[in-house]
């Protein structure tokens, strides 16, 4: 007999999924009505793009299109829907938002999947502390929607109708994990070392070739994340302007314009002021591009129309919120591929 857990289609395996997934579509419809009063435009992105989106280690899906004389030219499906909406923006569109599937590559677990919905928004000609106000907003709109009152995960609840607990990075850090952040922004070297020190106080396992920033990350991991969002929901504001590839800078260039909502510890979108000079974007890119060539031995190209588009497009703001995890958090669900209509399914091995 096979030991290979049954297909989501077996009709047993639908029937405990099914109560979550109706709740999904009460979910996205309440999400579509929240946005619809507040004048947004709902916009149809494509998934195949010239660059699936240039971070580090974000890994994306590629495929071939031929044209009618059987010429190949590269495609990606895309990893986000950013560059589509802000290209929508440039044109003109003032609040737009979009539920849009996306893929990610080497993606796949309890709380990742790889093809999963973001929903993402953008509002031209407003601060990105406006985008809280949505959150906040749609969280309570489509929890309500889903018969629910809290926001449950791995034995933790939060309560989405409360006013969320903001927080800075560096604050976080110190209560958290008592390091000093902003010591380790002065200073490459010095400030590497630091922080490396600071992971291993915290028992975290660092290798000599980690860098600043990917020091950065395990401690956010480790040590920041499982702590954020218990009770209540909480805003992780302020992030050095080194994790932030599209966010504009703030006064004090060391840090972004840049939150993340997180609920029971995971995180659940990842709101910017949105950077809106190509020159600058374009430097940003190939260093992560470059980064990513040493790291994954392959690299992304850029959009050369996105960067045009920016020098046009109006300051803005915009998030993006991972819809299947909402839909978890709202329904008690464990893992994402319960709240999925049509997980993808796992391929042959290749070794």
């Amino acid at each position: 007999m096979s030991s290979e857990p049954s297909p989501w289609w077996s009709p047993s395996i639908h029937r405990d999924r099914r109560p979550f997934l109706l709740s999904r579509n009460s979910m996205v419809a309440a999400a579509r009505a929240f946005f619809s009063g507040q004048s947004f435009i709902e916009a149809d992105t494509a998934i195949l793009q010239v660059s699936p989106g240039n971070e580090t280690h974000i890994s994306a899906f590629r495929t071939e299109a031929l044209d009618d004389s059987g010429i190949k030219s590269t495609l990606y499906l895309h990893t986000s829907p950013e560059f589509a909406a802000k290209k929508l923006l440039a044109a003109g569109e003032e609040r737009i938002f979009t539920f849009a599937h996306v893929f990610r590559n080497r993606e796949r677990g309890k709380l990742h999947h790889p093809e999963f919905t973001m929903l993402e928004w953008y509002r031209a000609g407003e601060p990105y502390q406006r985008l809280i106000e949505d959150c906040m907003g749609l969280l309570a709109r489509t929890v309500a929607a889903a018969g629910s009152r809290d926001l449950r995960f791995a034995g933790h609840v939060a309560d989405p109708f409360e006013e969320p607990e903001i927080l800075s990075v560096a604050e976080a850090f110190d209560r958290y994990a008592n390091i000093d952040l902003l010591a380790t922004l002065s200073e490459p070297v010095a400030g590497r070392e630091a922080l490396a020190a600071g992971a291993r106080r915290n028992g975290i396992t660092i290798a000599p070739d980690d860098s600043w920033r990917d020091l950065f990350s395990k401690i956010i991991a480790a040590k920041i994340e499982p702590q954020l969002g218990h009770g209540r929901p909480a805003i992780l504001m302020d992030y050095p302007a080194s994790e932030a590839a599209l966010a504009k800078l703030q006064d004090d260039p060391r840090f972004a314009e840049r939150f993340e909502l997180y609920v029971c510890g995971v995180e659940l979108a990842n709101g910017f002021g949105e950077l809106t000079d190509p020159g600058l974007q374009r430097r940003r890119f190939e260093a992560a591009m470059a980064e990513r060539l040493q790291i994954y031995g392959e690299a992304y190209p850029l959009d050369e129309d996105f960067l045009q588009a920016l020098a046009i497009m109006p300051p803005a703001c915009g998030i993006a919120l991972g819809f299947d995890r909402l839909v978890m958090l709202a329904t008690g669900a464990s893992h994402i591929e319960q709240v999925i209509w049509t997980p993808v399914q796992r391929g042959m091995m290749e070794r």
